[in-house]
């Protein structure tokens, strides 16, 4: 008797059968936690429910330009436009961005002024505005470096000698430089790096207040001055610009290694970890200071092996590495 009223009570039970959205909500909360392989297995589940759903679609394509996969983005982006039944235009915005991180630069322009032409105050309207904007910058550096050869090698000399902190070689190159080529931005502030590390820092500071000044959102400025305080030990001063530091989000890897760095070093380790983390590796691989300083920054969240597994990795790809102490230990 006993045995059947369990059997009934089984047999009464509703099974639960997941739908799509079960498995897109859940990656939607593990995305917002940055815990993008988590996110992207939902969203996976989610498109297998539901495949010819283009809100899944989108929500995985993010996730893939997250980790650095701007192809595989990009792919799912133009299956979306293919295959949904009405336009759904954020997806030329997204193709511009990834295209952009790509290096892609018409590819992008053609997907940002796509976008605007459907979307003149969508969603995206301002970021589309302003990766155009920064298009036209990167193509104009282009072209000026066509023309100056000279130039690149000055870049190339200043940037070995800058991720090695070889401050006495460097300071001459970026002097010459900066004679030749004054309205070169980023020499302006390793000319500033370069001053400060060498115990000049009142001009250092000079510099970059003076730079801040032409230009008061300039990210390279704030993240020299925000470094230059906190190592000075002038909290209030360091303080103000690091808050402001907290809520910017580059575009380009080389912005967001420098970001991640300067987190790194003034001791927001937990924040640092999750901008290292959105870097795409592969556009900073030619980066000592990528490996120097995530490792660094590992190191201090206790993630010691991790920390260890980058330094070696960096130690690999750059030997010069090999004779450098551990960055934590210094």
């Amino acid at each position: 008797m006993q045995e059947s009223i369990k059997k009934q009570k089984l047999n009464n039970v509703i099974p639960f059968v997941p739908e799509g959205d079960f498995y897109f909500s859940h990656g939607v909360k593990a995305f917002k936690k940055r815990k993008f392989d988590n996110a992207l297995k939902w969203i996976q589940r989610a498109v297998e429910k539901s495949p010819d759903d283009p809100l899944y679609q989108c929500q995985m394509s993010i996730i893939y330009t997250e980790i650095g996969l701007f192809h595989k983005a990009n792919e799912v982006l133009t299956n979306v436009l293919k295959t949904a039944n009405e336009q759904y235009s954020d997806c030329f915005y997204l193709l511009a961005n990834n295209y952009a991180h790509l290096g892609l630069l018409s590819d992008a322009r053609k997907y940002a002024e796509t976008y605007l032409e459907q979307e003149p105050d969508g969603d995206f309207a301002d970021e589309a505005e302003e990766l155009l904007e920064i298009i036209d910058l990167e193509e104009q550096d282009d072209w000026l470096l066509d023309d100056e050869d000279e130039l690149i090698i000055y870049q190339e000399t200043a940037f070995f000698y800058m991720e090695t902190m070889n401050w006495k070689k460097a300071l001459p190159i970026l002097e010459e430089m900066l004679l030749l080529f004054p309205d070169h931005q980023q020499a302006k502030h390793d000319y500033a790096q370069a001053l400060f590390f060498l115990g000049e820092k009142e001009a250092a500071y000079q510099v970059e207040w003076a730079e801040l000044e032409k230009n008061p959102s300039s990210l390279n400025s704030v993240t020299n001055l925000a470094l230059f305080y906190y190592i000075d030990k002038r909290q209030s001063e360091y303080e103000s610009l690091i808050r402001a530091l907290l809520n910017i989000y580059p575009m380009h890897d080389h912005q967001k290694l420098r970001l991640a760095t300067v987190l790194g070093r003034t001791g927001y380790y937990e924040t640092a970890y999750n901008r290292f983390r959105m870097i795409n590796k592969e556009a900073v691989k030619g980066h000592l200071s990528y490996y120097r300083w995530y490792s660094y920054t590992l190191y201090h969240l206790g993630k010691k092996d991790k920390a260890l597994t980058i330094w070696k990795e960096g130690c690999k790809k750059h030997p010069m590495m090999l004779k450098e102490v551990h960055p934590w230990d210094r």
